[in-house]
């Protein structure tokens, strides 16, 4: 179907093949015209084979006319003028000076074309109006100079012709760019997004998972319950994990269906506090706003809940692994146009990995950027270490 629309001219132009199967239809098509042309023009030589032969030899050069232009259009417009000097009948020759010109403007020697067209009709101009006593047919006389006027208006109707094929086709290669680069924008970001969400969902999971696997084996022999919870915990931390990462993994097998659990949001917060609890961090919660003491979790648009969820969730990950404090806090506050999250813990910082790969900060900034918000995150004057975002919120989204 595509095929037929677009025709096989155009698709030996885009593969690159000599236009071979186009330039003969185009000579079939000249020598045809030109041989009925002939039988109106009795005052012109016959169209003998010499004639003929300079057709073919004009239609020729065009199967190039792709790779070379510029020598094709000259060529083109020489046998023209060759063709016109022996005296032999007007007609479709002129089709193949315009489809050499057509194919110099489109591919952007414009001043070629309009050089080649322009000295085909000072030549005409010459044969017409004084070489015609020294040339055939025998007898002729000076050629009106009413018909030089339409003569004109041809080559300006080819060069305009060709100069909007090139602009038009100058602007579809700009729009296929930019949808190019519009889709590769989206792959990368889609790409960062689906990073960010394993990295958030792997680190804190790992990092509680870290923590009891070094108190089970610490307390293996000496109090077997304890390493028992330790055990347990272990299992419900690689259960929550698993869950995410499928639901992450099941996005990229089908990307146009809805996801099968909601996304994480600050309703979930209880559950974070109690994971940091299960590896030995105290978290306390104070949320103000105009929703009350709850996390306001039923009022955040999608994005915004998500990422403060992250963003909280990495930010206590983080005084697991990084910090030798056993309490963190954490301050929520909504306004009508902003969230703001406070994490802080007071240190001091054990200078210990825990596995980590140094990217929970550069995603969190990720995420606030992505929603136009921002991330402060560093060590505070009194040994802590406090994490400060600020998400804005589209009151038009918030139910």
């Amino acid at each position: 179907m595509g095929r037929a629309r677009r025709g096989w001219w155009a698709e030996e132009r885009d593969a690159g093949e000599l236009p071979w199967r186009s330039t003969l239809v185009i000579a079939v098509l000249v020598m045809a015209g030109t041989g009925f042309a002939a039988r109106n023009q009795p005052d012109r030589e016959t169209l003998d084979a010499l004639g003929r032969a300079l057709l073919l030899l004009g239609a020729a050069p065009l199967v190039f006319r792709h790779r070379r232009p510029v020598p094709v259009v000259f060529g083109v417009a020489a046998v023209t003028l060759g063709y016109l000097a022996a005296g032999y009948p007007y007609g479709p020759v002129f089709v193949l000076v315009a489809v050499a010109c057509f194919a110099a403007v489109v591919h952007g020697h414009r001043t070629a074309a309009w050089w080649a067209l322009g000295l085909l009709w000072a030549g005409h101009l010459a044969l017409s109006h004084w070489l015609y006593r020294w040339l055939p047919p025998t007898g002729d006389g000076p050629a009106p100079w009413g018909q030089e006027l339409p003569a004109g208006a041809f080559a300006v109707a080819v060069l305009a012709a060709s100069e909007l094929v090139r602009v038009r086709r100058e602007q579809w290669a700009q729009q296929r760019a930019e949808r190019a680069a519009a889709e590769r924008r989206r792959a990368d970001e889609e790409r960062l997004r689906i990073a960010r969400e394993l990295h958030d969902v792997l680190a804190h999971s790992i990092s509680v998972i870290n923590v009891q696997a070094g108190v089970g084996l610490a307390l293996l022999d000496a109090d077997p319950e304890q390493a028992r919870t330790a055990l347990t915990t272990i299992k419900a931390a690689s259960k929550e994990a698993l869950g995410e990462v499928r639901q992450v993994l099941d996005t990229l097998r089908a990307p146009g269906d809805a996801p099968r659990a909601p996304a994480p949001g600050l309703a979930r917060l209880p559950e974070l506090v109690e994971q940091a609890a299960a590896a030995g961090l105290a978290v306390t919660v104070t949320t103000s706003g105009p929703y009350g003491a709850e996390p306001p979790a039923a009022a955040l648009p999608p994005g915004a809940d998500l990422a403060a969820f992250r963003i909280v969730q990495e930010a206590l990950t983080n005084v697991v692994r990084h910090s030798g404090s056993r309490t963190a806090r954490v301050e929520i506050a909504q306004g009508p146009d902003r969230l703001d999250l406070r994490i802080d813990d007071d240190g001091p910082a054990t200078g210990t990995e825990a596995g980590g790969s140094g990217n929970g900060l550069a995603g969190m900034r990720e995420r606030a950027a992505a929603l136009g918000g921002t991330i402060e995150a560093g060590a505070r004057p009194d040994g802590g270490f406090r994490v400060h975002a600020v998400l804005p919120l589209r009151t038009e989204e918030i139910s």
